[in-house]
């Protein structure tokens, strides 16, 4: 049912999408002139194809991002940018083709890749102007509210990894604690094992509904928090006597692809050969202490550019990591610190994603008409 004083249309008569234009690296020019491909800014021009405000979406290779450009713009030949509103609202468009499923329109080749024609086909409503200025204004407005907390969350993950270099280094001591900062190999404090894989890892028998949890690197990489408290996959029997059993209060760590992820384990589960678990690290470690030194650790890693570092680990490599020998009551004290600044982080990350849900709900209610908004006097004199 269209609303009262809405239309039906064709996305090609409200929003016409032209491909974008060839420059290869080699024709660029340097520039201030921002060069937009399908996975958004890719570098500068000294030309503008596009006058801005202008809006641009992946044509090839990325697809399903929406770009809104303040400035003038070159589109690459990535990209779909539109060349013709037809008096419509830019904001309002913005927000009209964020919502689409591109997906659904992705060519079956392989790559993900969209073609304008089907997109110009699709069907949509399209409110009065002063409507779609209002709603495109009430919908900026939980985006600023989205970049504040963004920008919030940047700021606490620096201050973070500053306190981590500080107080995981000696470089500051916390209050009540001094002396000589003293270092030692990770083998010399506790027992760093190397998970093990059934094979063929691809075998159905080794995988069952119920069981323990099957720790892959992705189930590391979802969990914000330090703990990993669930698994997408359970192992039969037969697979758990092929791995090696970990235990909640079990701290892992990736070291094949994605490595370096340290987690502490909530669940029952089995790791493969990509992680390592410590352990009989009580006398002389503080779990959670650990824990943030081997983020250290990673950060560290990921930042030095040595040639081969950030692919794979071993047992040899992590157990000759230097590692603080402190007193368990300073690293106690040290983790309650970093523990209260990840969840600070994790806090606003938490109020970034309920905005951006409830952001979504409003626009199916908004770019729909299930909700109408009311048109006031200066929203009326701007059209």
């Amino acid at each position: 049912m269209v609303p009262n004083g809405w239309e039906q249309k064709k996305l090609g008569k409200i929003a016409e999408l032209q491909r974008g234009f060839d420059l290869p690296t080699r024709k660029r020019m340097e520039g201030t002139v921002p060069i937009i491909s399908s996975g958004g800014h890719s570098g500068f021009h000294n030309e503008a194809k596009v006058k801005a405000p202008g809006i641009v979406t992946g044509r090839y290779g990325s697809i399903g991002d929406v770009f809104y450009i303040q400035e003038d713009f070159w589109p690459l030949n990535t990209s779909l940018w539109v060349k013709d509103f037809h008096g419509n609202d830019v904001k309002y468009i913005y927000y009209l083709l964020s919502k689409i499923d591109y997906a659904k329109f992705s060519d079956k080749t392989g790559v993900p890749g969209v073609n304008r024609n089907d997109l110009h086909a699709i069907k949509t409503l399209v409110p009065p102007l002063p409507e779609q200025k209002k709603i495109a204004c009430i919908l900026s407005t939980w985006d600023k509210a989205i970049e504040t907390v963004d920008k919030l969350i940047e700021n606490s993950q620096q201050q973070k990894m500053a306190l981590m270099q500080q107080l995981l280094t000696g470089k500051k001591r916390l209050p009540g604690f001094s002396g000589e900062w003293k270092e030692a190999k990770l083998r010399t404090l506790c027992d760093v094992r190397r998970g093990a894989s059934p094979r063929p890892i691809k075998d159905k028998k080794w995988f069952a509904e119920e069981g323990r949890g099957w720790i892959r690197i992705a189930d590391a990489t979802a969990s914000e928090s330090r703990y990993l408290v669930k698994t997408t996959q359970k192992l039969s029997t037969l697979g758990v006597e092929k791995s090696v059993k970990v235990d909640p209060g079990d701290l892992i760590m990736s070291i094949c692809g994605t490595i370096g992820i340290p987690r502490i384990l909530a669940t029952k589960a089995c790791i493969h050969d990509g992680f390592v678990v410590f352990r009989n690290y009580e006398e002389q470690l503080h779990l959670e202490f650990l824990y943030h030194y081997l983020n250290l650790f990673t950060s560290r890693l990921a930042n030095s550019g040595q040639p081969g570092t950030q692919k794979n680990l071993n047992t040899t490599i992590v157990g000759t990591l230097d590692v603080p020998s402190l007193t368990l009551e300073e690293q106690e004290a040290i983790s309650v610190v970093l523990n209260q600044a990840e969840e600070h982080t994790l806090t606003l990350k938490r109020e970034a994603q309920a905005l951006r849900t409830q952001k979504q709900a409003l626009m199916q209610q908004l770019l729909t008409g299930k909700r109408r908004v009311q048109i006031d006097d200066m929203t009326q004199a701007s059209a």
